[in-house]
């Protein structure tokens, strides 16, 4: 055992992104029960489908499992307040400050972990009282910190600042990953994007398809005046290039995106106009298989590369 899986009694140290358009109840449960933390994506939830999704996961696993909460969210109340409800027991923040919720869910009993883009975000989550946080290089999928910093380099900077357990995310999909984010001090590694091309994962079958075509280089961090995201380089993206060009305003650059830019592309499969959110990592992903199955060859990869580590000789 280590202190992830102490902290959320789960076998492996392997949690499951809360993707918005991806992490449903079926995906989620799928993860715990294959012994990792699987976490429901609130983010593209309105209260009542939440609590159906919360509701259906509790049916579907008796492990652990938890919503992540997007605080920047519109109702976000209703979502605390249906967290509750239905005793939820562990909670994921991100995009907004951990202060915020943090008091009131662990007072609850809730187990809070916040997301983190820096050392010093980590640090003001842990003031604020949660359980561990997620450090998230830039080379993850979506929504993404500005600092551009990569898991490699930030995962060492936060153990550094930190006492309580940290999680590595960015980048992460396989078992050699999860050694060298742990190697780098991290106690368990969130995986976002090889989910988002499990079977379970509520996503589209045409972005599931578009994922394990993507390759080296084709993912771009951009949209940084709203908030910034990691996308495929399909038309919507050439079309923010051109508007760039222009040197657009924050208001045409919100123009452009408008709304359910997300759902249309990750979620009802249009490859051209959608908002295509997904990591570097999807170019050593290839192909689309039971969440179950990610895990165990994740843990295969993981014990096989450190055996190979332990050859080394000095």
């Amino acid at each position: 055992m280590n202190k992830i899986t102490q902290l959320f009694k789960i076998k492996y140290p392997i949690i499951q992104a809360g993707m918005v358009w991806n992490s449903g109840y079926k995906l989620a449960s799928a993860v715990s029960n294959a012994g990792g933390l699987g976490l429901i994506g609130s983010g593209s939830m309105y209260p009542e489908v939440l609590r159906e999704h919360i509701q259906k996961c509790k049916k579907a696993t008796d492990k652990p499992f938890g919503v992540n909460v997007p605080m920047l969210y519109p109702y976000i109340e209703e979502i605390i307040n249906i967290i509750v409800e239905e005793g939820v027991k562990i909670v994921f923040t991100s995009a907004g400050n951990p202060k915020t919720w943090t008091s009131f869910l662990k007072e609850k009993g809730i187990t809070v972990v916040h997301v983190v883009s820096s050392s010093a975000f980590a640090l003001k989550a842990q003031v604020a009282g949660v359980d561990a946080v997620v450090a998230e290089g830039f080379e993850a999928g979506g929504h993404n910190g500005r600092e551009e910093t990569t898991t490699f380099t930030l995962i060492p900077m936060v153990k550094e600042k930190i006492k309580i357990p940290l999680i590595a995310a960015g980048g992460i999909a396989t078992g050699r990953g999860m050694l060298a984010a742990m190697a780098l001090g991290a106690d368990g590694v969130q995986v976002g994007s090889r989910f988002a091309a499990s079977v379970e994962s509520s996503a589209h079958e045409n972005f599931k398809n578009k994922i394990i075509e993507t390759k080296e280089g084709e993912t771009q961090l951009t949209l940084k005046e709203l908030a910034p995201v990691r996308l495929i380089k399909n038309k919507f993206y050439q079309d923010v290039q051109q508007l760039y060009s222009k040197c657009p305003t924050k208001e045409e650059l919100a123009a452009l995106l408008g709304r359910a830019r997300a759902k249309h592309g990750m979620f009802e499969g249009d490859l051209d106009e959608g908002e295509l959110e997904i990591g570097q990592i999807s170019g050593l992903i290839h192909d689309i298989k039971p969440a179950a199955d990610i895990i165990l060859e994740m843990i295969a990869d993981f014990e096989q590369a450190r055996k190979e580590v332990d050859k080394f000789d000095f």
